[in-house]
Order: structure tokens, then C-alpha cells, then sequence
């Protein structure tokens, strides 16, 4: 009885939101609908890539529902087909029958909106490993029997079947539309007249009838139209993921048990928990211990055994991760950066604190000197891939990438961006589908704050600035109910701002890429998908106060012919020092702000590390947790500096007894229970859930009321911390800008009035370089240049 489930069903057609404008199921709501209705496995198969493929495959194993991965293309004369992989090689081969249709000609001539196509010839080029489904509506094969052509559209089944033999399959689609009945009759007489599959699909486009109405005006968005009758892309709310039994009672029970057939042949899933480190040869681990010992000799004088302890425990953690190739690449990448393309650089964040990344030059900070952990950065206790983020002078980033690009090629590409909406642009394109005048849209977009999409109820209730207008009237109704619908949707791809893969070898292989705007190769996956999939990623970025440092110093040799070297010069000059101190910073890094000159002018730095406190208490974390009150209270010596226990009084000196930076957290947790630093650095990570710190800390001699009181102050502040290796990366342009303003001020405000690195307008700065007896010349045609000199 056709009343009764024989079998549940496996869609195999199916669109998220990640179609672009053509869907609109989250990826989690897909599967977790799928699970709840006793569907083992699904599909997804989005539009011209797999954009949500690494999300889906999460978000089916947190639902306990197997993913098929797949794509839906458009091909030839406009023609739709859908893929399948069924193994590894099938996945490789979308992935480069994606990219090539992405990066032909063809798709780059394409008008705005159009959708990139591939060829006939290269989805045989790339068939191995992947099963086709004939399409639907749009497909081949489906459109010559819907027009009644029979032989044309069997000559197309034979064609595919030829590429694909017994990987392919006649798709059957019955939406209670017109027509449908007739054409599904037709396409079973084909399948059966040649031996083909015959497979039900729904060609999803919403998880339930009720999200049609997203979809259209999705659709519309992309399309630009507004919504209307003759507008809407489906006629009727058909389109969505249907239970085994609905589907049942729509086709032949051969074609409801063709989508598990298929789906117990497409297994392949992505290869989470592996990692595609950059490979240097299997002489990686020497070459890079070699360059290290060879660094640390340049490096220190004297090498003390300290020294040498820590050299190796590091090289060890490297080797014992597979990193030595990653740490390699990224040295050469700025060995080139400083003594090829002479481009300022500097490494910033955690990876300060490494010392084999002093000593290969990729940081500029001692970790010895400034007492930094390099389980902040790396320890056996964390799974994921260590970061490296550098700063290059930000007019010469485009050069960076090409070279990375270039030298790397297929093993590289920029990390993706998806633009998604929030709460004014969901209300402004909405409000065009809508077709609500346009005046109209824009004043209720602009009353809302720049919130998430899904806040737009809570901001109609709450904030004044909203209600003051009287938004509430009931023809916006509808505009605000679709809008905060669409939160998060994706818009279109853009290119991360400075994210770049570096892998082990064809990036093609592993995902689907497309070109940039500015023509930069690029993955259709973000960068929470990339670390994923256990890619390693350098953050190039663009800092223009290093363009700024550049110019000054160019404008120096050119004045004077000396050319100065800001890694050498001492870090403890008293004038430089003393403008600090006197908080005549306007221009310097990270020391420019009046809330920063305030807190110079209260703390009177006197030396680097006093730098390093200082723009590590300067967040938003310290200053609302009131860390900075006691800090300076004690610097004056307005209070004592209480210790609750004599081993936190060298882990807490250097900053009065206030627990400032990760580092120190991690000490102290170490103080409290024993623990190696890298088993600190994930309690530190994971406080809400830390458990047995305490009774530790009482079995190994600890007061309960001291160890209770320094546990209390772990979790009040930890959250509010700042990593030092970060402070101590930032510290060292902060201090050679200062260096500069003071020695040499003239060519310090060309380099900051040409790059404007900082906060404050030209004319700021013009007064600030008076007041230090700078004269500005006015502007005159027969001398001035495109830069200040």
C-alpha cells in the first residue's frame, strides 16, 4: 500500500541558502529537519559550487544525518545537471570542474548576476567518481520530453549514459504543477528504453512550505524585480523537503528506492581531523632545525642552556605537529618581504611569543627577554592550526600576495569572504522585492543600528531611535517579519581581507575556487572552513603606519644620506621615552588616542616593557573590568600590591600584582594545580567548565581561602586579559614610531601626513608638527610632489 513507508527517501536535489539568492534553507535546519523525519543521509547541491559544503558536513554530524556532497551546473545552452561524488577522486573532480568553470573565459565575460557555465566536454573531462542526475525542469533531458521531442531527449540520456554508464540516472520531479505528470511518464519510458536509473527528487529550495515565501523574495533580490504573481520563480510552495511518505505518494516506488541506491554509493565525506601543512621536502625538519640554531647564534651573544632548552622544545612541538614545513614557508615569506622587496613587516599576535620564530626573523621580539610562553601559542593540548599573522606595509600588500601566489601557485589561494545580511540591508532589499518606495526603505534602515538581522524585532521594541519614527505600522509588518528571516543569508563571495592558504599541494583537489573582483584566485570557502579542514592560513595584513615608517625613513636618507636601521637602535633612548611620557604621541602607534595619552600621562612609562603593559591595559576588557584603577594606584604607590600566595609574586610583579595577560593566567593556573603550561592554556581556554582546580591546589599545600581568593581573580579576569606576545609585537612599532617623531619629526609628519596611519585629520597633525617647531611650507606647482617631503 502506497500509504505505508517501504522505504524513506533520500533527497538529492537539494538548495541552501548558499545558491546564492536561490535557496533558502540554512544548512542546520537541513539537517536537522532530515533527522527529525528518519532520513539517514542527504544531499546538497547548490548552484555553480559547494560554498556550504564544510558547514553542512558539520552540521549533518551533529545531527547524526550522513552528507552527500554535490553541486548543481549549468552547462552548454543554459542546461542544468546535478553531480554527485562518490569517493574522493569524484570530489576532486567537481571541485576542478567547478574552478574551471569559475576561472574560463567565458564566466569572466559574463554580465553582473549571470551564472558562470561549464561545457559537455568538461564534465566528461572530469566524470571518474561522479554520479549525474539528469536535472530537473532545466535539465537536457527533461526539457526535450517536456516539448514531446522523445528522440532528442533519448539521443541526450544515451550521450550522458555513454560518459557516465552506470553513474547516471533520469531525474523525476513532480511538483503538482501542470505538466509534471505527463513529463515523468515520459521520462520512465526513456530510463526504461535504455536501462537507466530512475530517481525522485524535489529539487529543495526551503525546508517547509512556509519558507516559500523567502525564497521568492530571495530570487527576486538576485534577479532584481519585485515580487509579483508573474515575478515569483515557482508557482506554487512544492519545493521543499518533503517526508519519505509525501514523496512516496508523488512517484514509482523504483524511483524512491533509487535515492538510497545513490546515496549508499555517494559516501564520500570531507577529511576533518587531517591537516595540509606546507611541505619543504623530506628534509624539513633538519633544514629548519639547522636555520634555527644558525638564528639563535645570531641572535644571542651568549647561548645559554636556557636558551637551548627552549630552542628545542619548540623544534620539538613543531616536528610533532607536521608544522616545520608551514614555519619554513612563512620565513621565506618574510625573508623575501625584508631583503628582496625591502617591505616592512613584523609578526604580531601569539606567535610572538615563539622563539623559533625569532630566530628565523619572522618576529622581532625576543621571547626570552619579555618572558613570553609559547604554549599561548602552541601546545599539545590544541588541536588546531597555529596561527601566524604578519603586518606589511599596507601600499605594498598587493605585492605580497602576488608573490605568495606566485612563487606557491596551485598549493595557495586568498581565503573567502561570505557577505551575508544584517538588519539594514536585509529591510533595504527586501523592501525593493516588496516594491515599497525606495525613499521610504532608506528612512526605516537608517533607524535601525548596525545590528544582526534577527535583532530587528528586538530593536522595534527597544531602542528609541527606532520607535521614535513609528515603525510599527502594519504595511512594514511584512517587511520586517522577511527581513529578520533572512538573517545571516548569504549575499555574494568576496575576498577575505588578508587570509592566504598555504597547503600541501593542489589546492583544486580539496575545494572549488573562483576569481576575486581584482582577479585574485579564491577558495568558495571562509576561513572557519578552511581551519576546518585543517589548512594552514597566513594573515597578510596591511598596517599603514609601517608605510608611514618607510616613507620617514627614505626621506631621512634622502636628506642626509644615512639610512638607519629601527631593529638595532636601543629600546630604552630617554628622549623618546620622555615625549611619551609626556603624551605628545599624537601620530605614534597604538599610542595615539586621548584615552591613550590619558593613561601615559597617569602610568610615566620608563621602559619597553612598561609599553608592553601599557597597550595590553588599554582594551575594552581591562579598562571594564577596572583593571587599570589598582594598577596605577600601586605603580604610585597608593596601595600595596597584595600577593595571596608567595609563588604569584614573580608571576604578577611586573604588573603590580594585577593579572593583565593570558601568559600570567596561565602561570598562575599552572601555581594553583601543578599543571604543565600547555594543560593551563586549555583551562584558560575553557574556565566556564574548568572543574578540580581547587582541590588541587589544597593537595598541594594551598590555604582554601588563598587559593579559593586567586581562583575567583583567574575567572574575574581572565576573560578580560590580553595575550603579551601580541603587546610585546605591537610595543616594538609603537616605541621606533615615537623613536622617530622625536629624532627626526620632519620626516616623521611626511610619513604619517602621506599614509594617514592614525585616527586624526591633516589638520591635527599640521598643529601638532608646529608645536614641535615644524614649519609647513604651503603647496606650490613648481615643487611639491605626490608625497610630503
Amino acid at each position: 500500500m502506497r500509504s505505508q513507508l517501504r522505504t524513506p527517501v533520500t533527497h538529492l536535489h537539494v538548495h541552501s541558502n548558499y545558491s546564492l539568492q536561490d535557496g533558502a534553507c540554512r544548512v542546520d535546519d537541513l539537517a536537522v529537519k532530515a533527522a527529525a523525519m528518519g532520513m539517514d543521509s542527504l544531499a546538497l547541491t547548490d548552484h555553480d559550487g559547494m560554498y556550504g559544503a564544510v558547514r553542512f558536513s558539520l552540521a549533518c554530524r551533529d545531527a547524526g544525518v550522513r552528507p552527500i556532497l554535490g553541486a548543481e551546473l549549468e552547462w552548454g545552452d543554459g542546461f542544468h545537471a546535478v553531480f554527485l561524488a562518490e569517493n574522493a577522486t569524484g570530489w576532486s573532480n567537481l571541485c576542478h570542474l567547478v574552478t574551471e568553470m569559475h576561472l574560463s573565459t567565458r564566466a569572466q565575460s559574463l554580465m553582473p548576476g549571470a551564472r558562470p557555465r561549464t561545457t559537455f566536454s568538461s564534465i566528461a573531462r572530469y566524470s571518474e567518481g561522479l554520479f549525474a542526475l539528469s536535472g530537473c525542469t532545466k535539465g537536457e533531458v527533461a526539457w526535450y520530453a517536456e516539448l514531446g521531442r522523445i528522440e532528442e531527449a533519448t539521443a541526450a540520456a544515451s550521450r550522458w549514459r555513454t560518459v557516465f554508464e552506470d553513474r547516471f540516472a533520469i531525474e523525476l520531479s513532480n511538483h503538482l504543477l501542470p505538466g509534471d505528470g505527463l513529463r515523468n511518464r515520459r521520462l520512465l519510458d526513456i530510463a526504461q528504453s535504455l536501462s537507466l536509473k530512475s530517481v525522485a527528487t524535489n529539487n529543495v529550495h526551503y525546508v517547509t512550505p512556509q519558507d516559500s515565501v523567502i525564497h521568492d523574495v530571495s530570487d527576486c533580490i538576485r534577479r532584481i524585480v519585485a515580487l509579483s504573481a508573474a515575478t515569483a520563480p515557482r508557482k506554487n510552495q512544492e519545493y521543499w523537503l518533503k517526508p519519505s511518505l509525501q514523496m512516496q505518494a508523488l512517484h514509482p516506488q523504483e524511483a524512491i528506492d533509487a535515492t538510497r541506491d545513490i546515496a549508499e554509493r555517494c559516501r564520500y565525506e570531507l577529511p576533518f581531523g587531517s591537516f595540509h601543512f606546507p611541505q619543504m621536502g623530506a628534509t624539513s625538519t633538519s633544514v629548519l632545525a639547522k636555520r634555527c640554531w644558525d638564528g639563535v647564534r645570531r641572535r644571542f651573544p651568549v647561548v645559554t642552556k636556557a636558551i637551548e632548552e627552549r630552542l628545542q622544545m619548540e623544534l620539538r612541538m613543531i616536528r610533532r605537529g607536521g608544522f616545520c614545513g608551514y614555519f619554513m614557508v612563512v620565513a621565506d615569506i618574510v625573508d623575501h618581504a625584508k631583503r628582496v622587496l625591502g617591505i616592512r613587516c613584523a609578526c604580531r599576535g601569539s606567535a610572538a611569543g615563539s622563539l623559533v620564530a625569532y630566530v628565523l626573523d619572522i618576529s622581532d621580539v625576543d621571547p626570552i627577554a619579555y618572558n613570553l610562553v609559547f604554549e599561548r601559542f602552541m601546545n599539545e593540548h590544541r588541536v588546531e592550526i597555529p596561527d601566524i599573522d604578519v603586518d606589511f606595509e599596507s601600499q605594498r600588500r598587493e605585492e605580497m600576495n602576488a608573490y605568495i601566489l606566485g612563487t606557491y601557485g596551485n598549493a595557495t589561494s586568498m581565503v573567502a569572504m561570505m557577505q551575508t545580511y544584517r538588519a539594514r540591508g536585509a529591510l533595504r532589499e527586501v523592501g525593493k522585492a516588496l516594491g515599497i518606495n525606495p525613499s521610504e526603505v532608506d528612512i526605516v534602515a537608517k533607524a535601525f543600528p548596525h545590528v544582526s538581522a534577527k535583532q530587528i524585532p528586538e530593536a522595534l521594541e527597544s531602542l528609541p531611535e527606532v520607535a521614535s519614527i513609528g515603525l510599527k505600522a502594519s504595511r512594514f509588518e511584512m517587511l520586517f517579519d522577511l527581513a529578520a528571516r533572512m538573517d545571516g543569508f548569504p549575499r555574494h563571495l568576496a575576498m577575505h581581507p588578508s587570509g592566504v592558504i598555504l597547503s600541501d599541494g593542489n589546492l583544486a583537489h580539496l575545494m572549488p575556487m573562483q576569481r576575486s573582483s581584482n582577479g585574485y584566485l579564491v577558495s568558495q570557502f571562509d576561513k572557519d572552513d578552511v581551519e576546518a579542514l585543517g589548512l594552514a592560513k597566513l594573515d597578510v595584513l596591511g598596517v599603514r603606519m609601517f608605510s608611514s615608517m618607510t616613507l620617514t625613513l627614505e626621506q631621512i636618507e634622502r636628506r642626509t644620506g644615512e639610512r638607519i636601521d629601527l631593529s638595532v637602535i636601543a629600546r630604552d633612548d630617554p628622549a623618546t621615552f620622555e615625549l611619551i611620557r609626556d603624551s605628545r604621541t599624537l601620530g605614534c602607534f597604538q599610542i595615539e588616542s586621548p584615552g591613550q595619552r590619558e593613561l601615559l600621562g597617569k602610568f610615566q612609562p620608563t621602559t619597553f616593557e612598561d609599553l608592553i603593559i601599557d597597550i595590553s591595559l588599554f582594551r575594552p576588557g581591562p579598562m571594564k573590568a577596572d583593571m587599570i584603577k589598582p594598577f596605577l594606584n600601586r605603580r604610585m604607590g597608593l596601595e600595596t600590591t597584595p600577593y595571596a600566595h608567595p609563588s604569584l609574586r614573580p608571576i604578577l610583579r611586573e604588573t603590580n600584582g594585577v593579572i593583565v595577560y593570558h601568559e600570567q593566567v596561565m602561570r598562575v593556573i599552572s601555581a594553583l594545580t601543578g599543571c604543565d603550561l600547555g594543560e593551563a592554556d586549555k583551562i584558560r581556554r575553557n574556565l566556564g567548565f574548568a572543574t578540580g582546580v581547587l582541590e588541587k591546589a589544597k593537595r598541594r599545600g594551598w590555604d582554601a581561602d588563598a587559593a579559593e581568593k586567586v581562583w575567583e581573580e583567574v575567572r574575574s579576569f581572565a576573560s578580560f586579559g590580553f595575550c603579551k606576545a601580541h603587546a610585546a609585537a605591537f610595543a616594538v612599532p609603537t616605541y621606533q614610531s615615537a623613536w622617530l617623531k622625536v629624532h627626526y619629526p620632519a620626516e616623521f609628519y611626511c610619513g604619517v601626513l602621506t599614509h594617514d596611519p592614525g585616527m586624526y585629520p591633516r589638520r591635527a597633525i599640521l598643529a601638532d608638527a608646529r608645536a614641535h617647531d615644524v614649519p609647513i611650507l604651503a603647496v606650490d606647482v613648481n615643487h611639491s610632489m605626490h608625497q610630503y617631503e
